[in-house]
């Protein structure tokens, strides 16, 4: 390994440092009491170091999250041998959760935490992972109309209670908001259970009159 070969790579290992100990901070303290200071601390870097790679903040907080939706993407790619929209459909439901199971704190920072995402707002074109991955949804929904499901529907409304209704499943149970109130005989079931109603209530929805 040549010696430019082998600055990149202590590089990227730094970057990667400064971003697990984000992350960490991010959910241990919340975005608001993570300063830049700290995670500098957690790496034993001074503050500066962390400039060098990232503008701000809210640059690492993005940052997590591309890498966030490049991963849930990646999972995904194996629905595109699924012809059927509808099995395509269901299917996504599956593997959204079992991503969310996977990565419980990566979902977390990506769609629970409450941070500001200053990045987005000053570059619409920094939030294209989160953009292509409801495309994905968008379309599949779409393609499903044009075989007569879903008829007198707006594909963007039902895409939306897709989206927010597994969404709303994995966050209780990610946040254990629901052992108190669910049997103790289905506590280790529940969320298989779940995506199996979830796709019987699709097929409900999607039935062609």
């Amino acid at each position: 390994m040549g010696i430019s070969e082998r600055k990149e790579r202590l590089k990227e290992d730094l970057k990667r440092r400064i971003l697990d100990a984000a992350r960490e901070l991010f959910l241990e303290k919340g975005y608001e009491e993570t300063s830049i200071r700290n995670i500098a601390e957690k790496i034993e870097y001074s503050p500066t170091t962390i400039y060098l790679h990232f503008k701000d903040k809210d640059a690492l907080f993005h940052e997590l999250h591309v890498e966030g939706f490049n991963l849930l993407r990646n999972k995904m790619q194996v629905l595109l041998s699924v012809a059927d929209p509808m099995e395509r459909l269901k299917a996504m439901a599956v593997i959204y959760v079992q991503f969310a199971l996977e990565h419980r704190e990566l979902y977390d920072l990506m769609f629970i935490m409450d941070a500001p995402m200053n990045a987005v707002d000053e570059d619409k074109s920094k939030w294209q992972e989160g953009q292509n991955t409801f495309d994905v949804l968008l379309n599949t929904i779409r393609q499903c109309m044009q075989q007569g499901h879903f008829r007198g529907m707006d594909p963007e409304a039902v895409a939306f209670v897709v989206w927010s209704t597994v969404h709303g499943m994995v966050s209780l149970h990610i946040r254990n908001r629901c052992l108190k109130v669910i049997s103790e005989c289905n506590h280790d079931h529940i969320m298989d259970m779940s995506v199996t109603t979830f796709n019987n209530m699709i097929n409900l929805m999607a039935t062609k009159e």
